[in-house]
């Protein structure tokens, strides 16, 4: 099978940064043009952008809707966008706008009934973000974590019609300490639906290893890349290779 790989764009007032376990105050900058960035991951030929609003996921609205905006219109690959979506109005606006998919996470621990809603309007454009700390889900930018534990909710949406959940380790996010296998394989045994991996990304092993887990778990779609590929210890031919 081919994994599908989603190079990152986080977005911190405006610029494309990596944060190290989710903290704000731990950005590195690599680039203040978002939109060239995203041309730049289509041009290496990746088949999708995956773009965070970080700032939209603290303040619990869009944020960096001009950054996004650059996205959409220096790409034709498919783009998805989580961070600060907390609406249907907020959804249906970025689909409108071009965005191939959205994903809630906050949201779909605190709202549920705007997931479900959410899929059934717009079908396979709606996925879940599951961010976890030791397996319990965390919300608001990583800032809160919660009692409920991380396959618990997916099993939630198991019959919503979302498109795939994104499974992030906060604990290893911008750490390049790589994937948690195991922690994603486990929740994606628990479902029927398409998990992203995310969150650790260190070298070309980790693709490698978490294909031979997918070969077992056929439902294991795909990863994040993010600092990695960002700071070189990962190109995206190597990358892309090992798919």
């Amino acid at each position: 099978m081919t994994l599908t790989l989603y190079p990152a764009i986080d977005l911190k007032d405006g610029a494309c940064v990596r944060l190290l376990r989710g903290e704000m105050d731990q950005a590195t900058v690599f680039g203040t043009d978002p939109g060239a960035q995203a041309a730049a991951w289509q041009q290496a030929g990746f088949q999708w952008v995956h773009v965070v609003d970080l700032n939209g996921a603290f303040a619990g609205k869009p944020v960096n809707e001009a950054a996004v905006k650059s996205i959409l219109a220096n790409v034709t690959i498919p783009v998805q966008l989580g961070g600060g979506i907390r609406t249907l109005a907020q959804i249906e606006a970025w689909l409108e706008a071009g965005m191939t998919r959205v994903i809630l996470g906050s949201a779909a621990a605190k709202n549920p009934a705007l997931v479900r809603e959410g899929a059934k309007l717009f079908p396979g454009r709606v996925a879940v973000g599951i961010d976890a700390k030791g397996g319990m889900v965390a919300t608001e930018g990583w800032a809160e974590t919660s009692d409920i534990a991380a396959t618990e909710l997916a099993r939630r949406f198991e019959d919503a019609g979302i498109a795939a959940i994104i499974y992030t380790d906060i604990a290893r996010d911008g750490m390049k300490t790589g994937l948690n296998i195991a922690e994603t394989q486990a929740l994606a045994a628990a479902v029927k639906l398409p998990v992203i991996a995310s969150g650790g990304v260190a070298a070309v092993a980790d693709i490698i290893a978490l294909k031979a887990a997918a070969a077992r778990q056929p439902n294991l779609e795909g990863t994040i890349l993010g600092r990695a590929l960002y700071d070189g210890a990962l190109t995206p031919r190597e990358a892309l290779a090992a798919c």
